[in-house]
């Protein structure tokens, strides 16, 4: 009999064990750091030291650490740009891009005399270790993300700082390396510039109809996630093919894409939920395993040339941050956010160093030498150190002002959206529309409901019931927010969700456009009609022809006198929020005097929305819009209940003319919340029935157009 043989050769070979030891890593580390207050980010960079060859020798940098930390330099990036509010990015671009050249520019300035002067190194060498000092990876990303305060302006314009700053420390590798390949003729500058335009201008056109094309064929969540990788790898491999670094192509890719993955969907929660849990994880731990203390602090100019490396990255990036503050006059803690994310040297800096090292000279000697090699290691995790730190301290305290501004405008009342849930149909789009509209800031205010008649005892209809809420339940667990699953029996279908609201203090009800069975049908349905009458909580209808994520403008039709009803604010805040989410620009149409109440509260409360203003003067006939809503418009119409302030006659009308003109558009139908009593059951007035308009509304309106035009 043989007894197996136990003995263990370091570093460890089999695949097996790599990855058990790496997924080891990744879940303890942030666990024994943690009570030390030390960021993830550094518990893994230090752990990749300790498990490293130049460490206790566990495990060596194979070629998985180089393909995983790969994919994780690119999700990096790719997030940055996914994560990023294109509303604040195009408000604040001037902020950004001066941000860019200044984190450039300064370091790279100081940077080229320092070396020569100090280091004594040529002008060639001088340059592109400068160009080392002026470049910055987003490895602190995670942490503004973490506290949720990835939209906050200051953190837009240093993402956007990144890709100017980071580009132009590419260009001058590139054109480095290329004079040494004898590439750098005359029109070698020329020549890599065009390219880079070309071919990001390829991306931006042809991505997003790419992306728009595949969603809205194909809803099923690993072929939308697999197609995204797809997208984002295909724009990293044709930016190297041109001959500039990958990161660039991801973080571009991870822009054009933004308005496709809407930051709360369940794609999105899919993404970063990888990223986060292997990928990037996989590339924290290679730089660690990179950084040699041995070199450093043994023989050599390696400790010197680092001391100056992280002297003057640390002080160009704070001159930078300090000179875009002073010049928008903008907050000593944007500063420190700022400073905080574009300090960290990685991406870039492991390029530039390794294209540096690997260029051999006419005297046999190295372009940047074993000293700036292990320098170059040693101030990456510094200066990750210190922008994890100043980043963590930064955004804690960026996110306790926003939730103190949040408890101050937030009205108290708990906000509870109600989905009711009967057509198989309309649950995907009826949870994402939920999704989008909701106040993030609160916990637990989603409600699906499914109700059964009373006089059925069908167990099929339960099981089917169950089904539905199911898959609602699965929805919004895969973009992360929880969801409360009712099931009950009632009178009928109207009954149940009145009473499931007075029960449950529902604010909101989200229902799917009654469909007309027959000749007889009327447009919202019998079911609508009833609620509007027992429910004074706003109520949104509506009905989506395309994928939410892919709309492109949501067009809001206001009635005269909307600014006077109680719910105003809500509605505004809703849509607001529902086109910051996704990306797009919110078009209100509505008379003189509502467009200036929309502009004080849009321009007051939701000052980040992208919103249009224009002219409409004859509420009665909506044929006017038709011209302004495409097929990937979401067409908002403000409607009211019968007896509000702001109900007219043409109400009436509104469910002719919605099926006429808008047949083939995605519709929401709002009805704003009132303070009144809700109107009994039994009701000669109808909300939306048959009934002609009353006489002496048209002959008031007959007059009121006469004289007018007198």
């Amino acid at each position: 009999m043989e007894w197996p043989d136990f003995s263990i050769s370091l570093p460890i070979t089999d695949p097996t064990w790599i990855f058990l030891l790496v997924l080891l890593i990744i879940l303890f580390a942030p666990l024994l750091l943690g009570k030390l207050r030390i960021p993830h980010i550094i518990g893994m960079i230090l752990a990749g030291l300790a498990v490293g060859e130049h460490g206790f020798n566990v495990l060596a940098r194979d070629s998985s650490f180089e393909l995983f930390g790969k994919v994780g330099l690119y999700y990096i990036m790719f997030v940055a740009g996914l994560e990023m509010n294109m509303g604040d990015f195009k408000k604040n671009r001037g902020k950004a891009v001066s941000l860019g050249l200044l984190a450039f520019i300064v370091p790279i300035c100081i940077g080229v005399v320092v070396n020569m002067a100090y280091l004594k190194y040529s002008v060639i060498t001088s340059v592109l270790l400068a160009s080392m000092y002026a470049s910055h990876t987003l490895v602190a990303y995670p942490i503004v993300i973490r506290y949720g305060v990835s939209r906050h302006r200051s953190v837009s314009i240093a993402v956007g700082g990144t890709a100017v700053t980071d580009t132009l420390t590419l260009l001058v590798l590139a054109v480095i390396s290329g004079l040494f390949k004898g590439e750098s003729d005359g029109l070698f500058w020329v020549w890599l510039v065009v390219k880079v335009v070309v071919l990001g201008g390829l991306i931006m056109w042809t991505f997003p109809r790419i992306g728009r094309w595949f969603f809205r064929r194909y809803d099923d969540n690993v072929m939308q996630f697999i197609f995204v990788l797809a997208m984002m790898f295909l724009g990293a491999g044709l930016m190297e093919f041109i001959g500039m670094e990958g990161i660039l192509g991801a973080f571009l890719v991870g822009l054009v894409l933004n308005r496709l993955i809407p930051h709360v969907s369940p794609l999105m929660n899919h993404l970063e939920f990888v990223g986060n849990a292997l990928f990037i994880p996989y590339f924290l731990i290679g730089v660690g395993m990179l950084i040699d203390l041995h070199v450093i602090f043994g023989e050599g100019d390696a400790l010197k040339v680092a001391a100056v490396m992280i002297a003057v990255a640390l002080v160009g990036k704070w001159i930078a941050c300090w000179l875009t503050q002073k010049l928008y006059r903008m907050a000593p803690l944007e500063r420190e956010l700022m400073y905080g994310l574009s300090n960290a040297q990685a991406a870039a800096t492991l390029a530039a160093v390794l294209v540096g090292y690997g260029i051999i000279l006419p005297s046999g000697e190295r372009l940047l030498n074993e000293d700036v090699l292990n320098g170059t290691v040693l101030l990456i995790l510094v200066t990750c150190v210190a922008s994890s730190f100043i980043t963590e301290r930064a955004a804690r305290r960026v996110a306790l002002e926003e939730a103190h501004v949040e408890d101050n405008d937030r009205a108290h009342e708990q906000e509870r959206i109600l989905i009711p849930i009967a057509n198989p149909n309309t649950i995907e789009y009826l949870m994402n529309l939920a999704l989008v509209v909701r106040d993030p800031k609160q916990k637990d205010n989603l409600l699906a409901l499914n109700v059964i008649n009373d006089h059925t005892d069908s167990e099929a209809l339960e099981a089917r019931g169950k089904r539905y809420l199911e898959k609602a339940a699965k929805i919004t667990a895969s973009a992360d927010v929880s969801l409360r699953c009712i099931s009950r029996y009632d009178l009928n279908i109207a009954a149940g969700i009145m009473h499931t609201a007075k029960e449950n203090g529902v604010t909101d009800v989200v229902l799917g456009l009654h469909y007309k069975t027959n000749l007889v049908d009327t447009f919202f349905g019998s079911l609508t009609e009833t609620l509007l009458k027992g429910f004074s909580r706003e109520v949104m209808v509506a009905r989506f022809f395309i994928p939410i994520n892919t709309l492109q403008r949501i067009v809001v039709a206001v009635p005269p006198k909307a600014e006077y009803e109680p719910g105003f604010l809500k509605w505004v805040g809703h849509f607001c929020r529902m086109g910051n989410t996704l990306g797009c620009r919110v078009h209100f149409f509505a008379n003189t005097e509502s467009l200036s109440h929309l502009k004080a509260v849009v321009g007051k409360k939701h000052d980040k929305t992208r919103a249009d203003y224009s002219l409409l003067d004859d509420w009665d006939d909506l044929l006017l819009l038709t011209g302004q809503v495409s097929y990937d418009h979401l067409f908002v119409v403000i409607s009211a209940r019968r007896g509000s302030i702001s109900y007219a006659s043409s109400f009436d009308k509104l469910p002719s003319q919605l099926s006429r003109y808008f047949a083939n558009n995605s519709i929401i139908v709002v009805y704003p919340d009132q303070l009144g009593e809700p109107q009994e059951m039994m009701s000669f007035a109808n909300a939306h029935g048959s009934n002609e308009p009353q006489r002496y509304d048209q002959v008031s309106q007959w007059f009121y157009r006469w004289f007018k035009k007198g």
